[in-house]
């Protein structure tokens, strides 16, 4: 690797884990040696994953090196979005106010229910047939 990070944080949400690391640079992620992106080819994710970069107007500020495992696309954009929030927050604590306004230093506490016993998924349950 090249820069050592100025800081390097964990966002989770759903089944997935990001660790980011940020350093000085000109707006660059890449996202488990890929870029941003070929990782992320949907717009909407992109956008939710750089979120925090954009409330603090620093989007060309720093480069992000990411780690990102498990889940699904949607919850890797959430994760990625709590680390760099986290990250941000570490380098400028003056930042707190801004980034807790727009709930991004909040977990999504909210998990996939578990299945019950007698059930097809966590509510779903067989057809009734009365005869």
């Amino acid at each position: 690797m090249g820069i050592k990070p100025l800081t390097q944080t964990t966002g989770r949400r759903k089944a997935a884990i990001a660790r980011a690391r940020l350093r000085p640079g000109t707006g660059k992620v890449t996202v488990n040696g890929r870029t941003f992106e070929n990782y992320f080819p949907n717009e909407v994710q992109r956008a939710q994953a750089t979120e925090a970069l954009r409330v603090i107007e620093a989007e060309t500020a720093y480069d992000v090196d990411a780690d990102i495992q498990g889940g699904g696309i949607a919850g890797q954009a959430g994760a990625l979005r709590m680390a760099i929030a986290r990250s941000i927050l570490d380098l400028d604590p003056e930042k707190r106010l801004a980034l807790r306004k727009a709930g991004l230093l909040t977990r999504d506490s909210r998990k996939k229910e578990s299945k019950k016993y007698g059930l097809k998924k966590a509510r779903k349950a067989p057809q009734y047939t009365k005869r």
